[in-house]
């Protein structure tokens, strides 16, 4: 499952919630990111945290499903990790960006196990002022941070029709009550 959203939709609070409730059944792919741990972030654990020419040598190697330059910082997950979850009979439950997603999506169409397996969800904020408000209530990002993700999301908000199921955010129990039935409607698949 593949989940994307703009910075500020709630999508890393909607799968760490679905894998809270699910862990018996679905694991987290960590993402791979260049960008500075945020306060309380731990390697390994929030992200895998690398050094930019670490990133490019693991892209050069073939090691990443995906990989995608995002507010300036490169993230991917690794092929690996993915193999690694389905392999012990997990669902591997990506959090990507646009981008991620669609190099997954296109992947999907020569691999006929990905695309038969592939769900992919969308989390929109429609009303600009509620996703500010939403990032400057993290307190994690600068002003000029915020002004940037609040402009990357007007082209993120442009993908949304690429994406199965599209989630018109609400409040955080509206979301994960969709997030939730669209999961178990999948496992019903």
């Amino acid at each position: 499952m593949v989940v994307s959203g703009p910075a500020g939709s709630g999508k890393t609070t909607l799968c760490a919630r679905l894998i809270t409730a699910s862990p018996q059944t679905i694991r987290r792919v960590i993402t791979c990111t260049t960008r500075a741990p945020r306060g309380g972030e731990v390697d390994g654990i929030d992200y895998h945290f690398l050094s930019r020419p670490d990133f490019e040598a693991q892209v050069a190697q073939g090691l990443f499903l995906e990989h995608a330059t995002v507010h300036g910082n490169l993230y991917g997950s690794r092929l690996a990790e993915v193999a690694d979850h389905l392999k012990a009979g997990y669902d591997a439950l990506l959090n990507v960006d646009v981008q991620g997603a669609a190099t997954i999506r296109a992947k999907g169409l020569a691999d006929a196990r990905l695309a038969s397996s592939l769900v992919s969800v969308f989390v929109r904020v429609s009303d600009v002022t509620e996703l500010r408000k939403r990032l400057t209530g993290r307190g994690t990002d600068a002003p000029e941070e915020i002004e940037r993700r609040l402009a990357a999301a007007q082209e993120e908000l442009a993908h949304a029709g690429e994406y199965q199921y599209v989630i018109e955010s609400g409040s955080r129990e509206a979301d994960f009550a969709t997030l939730w039935e669209i999961y178990q409607q999948e496992k019903r698949r």
